[in-house]
């Protein structure tokens, strides 16, 4: 029997960084307009994939981290940086780029 492949990215972040997966643009508007993918905005929304221990403080424990795995958050629109790991487009960014949780 063959194996199955797992789907996550296999990325550990290092300190208080965060691994997010971007979600998709939206693909019209509020008001029902169908946009092109040229006039599409950078997505400033994603699901959180890994997180790191945290950050070290000056007395040498670790804060702990306010995002767990699964979390969908939004960021700034030009926050972390953008790689490609094993063909997913993702980004790392420090914990303190995350403006906020959303709640479901």
């Amino acid at each position: 029997m063959a194996k199955e492949k797992d789907s996550s990215v296999k990325v550990r972040p290092l300190d208080d960084r965060v691994v997010v997966e971007p979600l998709e643009a939206e693909d019209k508007t509020a008001g029902g307009i169908l946009l092109p993918d040229t006039a599409k905005q950078k997505p400033q929304r994603g699901r959180v994939v890994a997180v790191g221990p945290g950050k070290l403080l000056d007395s040498g424990q670790r804060a702990a981290p306010s995002v767990v795995k699964g979390d969908e958050v939004i960021y700034g629109r030009y926050s972390g940086n953008d790689i490609e790991v094993e063909g997913k487009d993702i980004k790392i960014m420090r914990e303190s780029d995350i403006l906020a949780k959303v709640s479901k």
